[in-house]
């Protein structure tokens, strides 16, 4: 019968190790071309925020208040190949109604975004983007007396577009650098001379430097934080006067149609007010995804 020697045992077992680690290897490579990346997600969701108070012979005093406010968020991320292209709306409304000063409004945006991406290497991008930001309604300024109107239906509008690079983690952590963006600013004849416009014109044009960014996490179980961070630069218009735009979103999960919602919201912008603006809502909300959908 032949019999190995302790050598050539050695070269056999060598052999084998090899083979199994580059089986085992292939096999993985095997399993991880086997997981699917979906080509589109959709994903839209309505939050309906609720908030109420009510006094009788309340000694300390109060008033009576109705508050309503729905929030809109529609996500379409699409990815082929190199290609990636992330668009989101960003759409909401609220008011409240004082029992000796009638409805005021609390809440009113309309927001567009998209940006395309060619990858370049590892999470790096090729990117051209596009922001659209204005309101519904005519907004008041209830200091004074009598109230001000400070805003209207587009106006002001600012859309703004450039080239620029993409770095993008997943579709939870990006940021996008557009050194050359075009902002173009939209009011009507009522506030021209206003937010940034010359007096007399209905548009202002504007070059400049962009950067966006948003980031999502979860902070514990059935927490999850959303940042969103925007900050220009006009090269054309003081260009120190940097505007910045801040949007924290803090989520709490009760069940699957309920949420708490808090949210911090602050834009520092010279030409539209000279102090900086800022908005806090708080409430209980019923959540519900209208469109949830995933292509492969």
């Amino acid at each position: 019968m032949f019999q190995f020697n302790s050598h050539f045992k050695n070269i056999l077992l060598i052999i084998l190790l090899a083979f199994s680690v580059t089986t085992y290897s292939q096999k993985k490579k095997v399993e991880k071309k086997k997981v699917p990346v979906p080509k589109w997600k959709i994903h839209g969701r309505f939050t309906f925020l609720f908030n109420q108070s009510a006094f009788s012979n309340w000694a300390a005093g109060g008033q009576n208040t109705v508050a309503g406010n729905f929030n809109v968020n529609y996500d379409f991320n699409y990815k082929k190949n190199n290609w990636n292209w992330d668009s989101r709306l960003i759409t909401g409304y609220g008011l409240s109604y004082f029992t000796d000063k009638g409805y005021r409004k609390t809440n009113d945006r309309f927001e567009f975004n998209s940006l395309v991406g060619l990858k370049s290497s590892n999470y790096w991008f090729f990117s051209f983007f596009t922001n659209l930001r204005t309101q519904y309604t005519r907004g008041f300024d209830y200091s004074k007396t009598p109230e001000r109107s400070v805003s209207d239906f587009l106006s002001p509008a600012y859309l703004s577009f450039g080239p620029g690079m993409l770095w993008k983690k997943s579709d939870d952590l990006n940021i996008n650098v557009a050194p050359a963006t075009t902002r173009l600013t939209f009011v009507n004849d009522m506030f021209s001379g206003k937010f940034g416009v010359e007096e007399g014109e209905n548009t202002a044009l504007s070059l400049g430097f962009n950067l966006a960014a948003y980031y999502k996490t979860g902070l514990m179980t059935n927490v999850e934080m959303e940042n969103i961070l925007t900050i220009y630069s006009d090269y054309l218009d003081n260009p120190q006067n940097i505007d910045v735009e801040y949007q924290a979103n803090i989520r709490f999960k009760v069940n699957k149609s309920l949420k708490m919602h808090i949210t911090f919201h602050t834009i520092f912008d010279d030409n539209a007010s000279g102090k900086v603006q800022y908005r806090e809502l708080f409430g209980l909300g019923v959540n519900y995804s209208f469109h949830e959908k995933v292509t492969y």
